[in-house]
C-alpha cells in the first residue's frame, strides 16, 4: 500500500456463513469426529452450551470455551495441522464464488481485505495460509495443557472493530464494504454492506 495514503480503505468480511459456505465450528467438529471417533462424546455438551447462548444463559465467551471442549488434550500443533487438513478439504468449493471474485477485484484496487470472525483463530489461521488476505481476527485462545481458554473477549460485534483498528495500528480508516450472514457493527460502519443468507448477497 502507498505508504502516503491517509486513510486506509478496508473491506471488513465474517467467515461463517458469508465467505464460508458453513459453520467452520459445526464442521470442523464433523472432520474431528472423521479422524477421532472418540471425540462423539462431546456431541451432547455442545449442544448443551449452543440452547445456553440462544436463551441467553451464557456469554459468547463462555460458549466458546466449552463449545470448543472436543478439542481438549489436542496441543496446537496437532489443532492446526487437522484445520490445515480440514480448510484444504474444503476450499474453495464452499466457498461464495461472488465474494471470491470481488475480493480479487478490491485487492487490485489496493483495498485492505480483513476477516472478522468469531471462530478460534486456531483454526482459522491455515485457512488464510491457502488464501492470502491482509489481515484477519478471530477468538484468541490459550491452551492450558488441558483445554482451551479464550484470552480476552470472543471476537463478536464491538470487539471485531476494535480487533481491526489493533490491525491498523491506530491509522485512519474507511470501511468501503462490509459482508455478514447477520446484523453486526461491522455493518453500521460501513459504506457499503451486505447481507448474506443462503450464499444469496442483498444490501444490508
Amino acid at each position: 500500500m502507498d505508504e502516503n495514503t491517509e486513510v486506509i480503505k478496508v473491506m471488513v468480511f465474517d467467515l461463517n456463513g458469508t465467505f464460508y459456505n458453513k459453520s467452520s465450528k459445526d464442521e470442523f467438529y464433523k472432520f474431528i469426529i472423521s479422524k477421532r471417533p472418540n471425540r462423539v462424546k462431546y456431541y451432547l455438551q455442545m449442544v448443551y452450551y449452543k440452547l445456553l447462548l440462544k436463551v441467553n444463559q451464557i456469554r459468547q465467551t463462555e460458549f466458546k470455551e466449552n463449545f470448543f471442549n472436543y478439542l481438549d488434550d489436542f496441543p496446537p500443533e496437532e489443532v492446526k495441522k487437522y484445520a490445515a487438513e480440514f480448510w484444504e478439504q474444503e476450499y474453495p468449493d464452499n466457498f461464495n464464488k461472488e465474494l471470491l471474485r470481488r475480493f480479487a477485484e478490491l485487492k487490485a484496487q489496493n483495498v485492505v481485505i480483513f476477516c472478522a470472525t468469531g471462530g478460534l483463530e486456531l483454526y482459522v489461521k491455515p485457512l488464510f495460509d491457502l488464501y492470502k488476505i491482509d489481515g484477519f481476527a478471530g477468538t484468541r485462545v490459550k491452551y492450558t495443557g488441558h483445554t482451551y481458554l479464550v484470552q480476552g473477549k470472543a471476537c463478536k460485534e464491538e470487539e471485531k472493530l476494535k480487533r481491526l483498528e489493533e490491525f491498523l495500528d491506530g491509522n485512519a480508516y474507511r470501511i468501503i464494504e462490509a459482508y455478514s450472514d447477520s446484523k453486526e457493527d461491522i455493518l453500521d460502519r460501513a459504506e457499503k454492506a451486505f447481507l448474506i443468507k443462503d450464499g444469496e448477497i442483498t444490501t444490508y
